[in-house]
């Protein structure tokens, strides 16, 4: 199970680090507040993408003018872990004693549309084959990945309704599955190693209700979330 003290002082280090080494201390209410994303079984790593959402937005407003507080990301914290869960198939509920404090409006659940989606993956595989960060998966890989989308995107652009718009869907799971199994193909085996420790911590808070299925799909799946972080990999699959 996850420390809730330990977790406290590495969403505390991590909070830090982002408001460029500033002391913003975790205590009290806050203190409490973070003590319970970590009952809630909130990875430690979720809650630091939940952080760095806040912070995109916040630089996107301009200028920093005063330290972050943890207070100011609940809302995107909360929604990073369901995001998690959906993308994991963990089952579980996520509740606030408060309500978060509001800094800045909170991150939008619109979806895209699927043209729009598919002009986003596009222009991040680009630029990444340009990067250190994709280091190791096959530049081929993404390259064809790149044409594949190119030719799916004519269809989308145009109005894609029923089978038509369900078959264009289908392609693009079929895409991203192969370009992260790509990705996970170029890890070493001490990198497979240590996805799976990551995987294993991330999910004992839920394991015990879980059934033998649904534990090992939701593996698979945190471990496919993992690669892709890991590789800076875009979500292809429209969902």
């Amino acid at each position: 199970m996850i420390d809730p003290d330990e977790y406290c002082r590495e969403v505390e280090a991590y909070l830090c680090r982002k408001n460029d080494g500033h002391l913003v201390r975790i205590v009290g209410p806050a203190f409490e507040r973070v003590r319970s994303w970590a009952v809630q079984g909130i990875p430690a790593r979720v809650t630091c993408a939940g952080i760095d959402r806040y912070f995109e937005r916040y630089y996107r407003r301009g200028p920093r003018r005063r330290p972050v507080r943890i207070e100011f990301c609940e809302a995107d914290v909360l929604d990073a872990f369901d995001d998690w869960r959906r993308v994991v198939g963990v089952a579980t509920s996520v509740s606030a004693d408060e309500s978060p404090a509001e800094e800045a409006p909170g991150p939008s659940r619109r979806r895209s549309s699927l043209h729009a989606h598919i002009e986003e993956a596009i222009a991040r595989l680009t630029a990444l084959r340009g990067s250190t960060r994709a280091a190791g998966v096959p530049p081929e890989r993404l390259e064809e990945t790149v044409r594949a989308l190119d030719q799916v995107l004519a269809a989308a652009r145009q109005v894609v309704r029923g089978e038509a718009r369900e078959a264009v869907i289908t392609q693009l799971a079929d895409l991203d599955a192969q370009l992260l199994e790509a990705a996970s193909a170029a890890l070493p085996d001490a990198g497979r190693a240590e996805i799976a420790a990551e995987v294993e911590e991330e999910l004992s808070p839920f394991k015990a209700r879980m059934t033998a299925e649904a534990y090992r799909s939701a593996t698979q799946s945190a471990a496919r979330r993992i690669v892709r972080d890991r590789f800076a990999l875009p979500r292809i699959v429209f969902e």
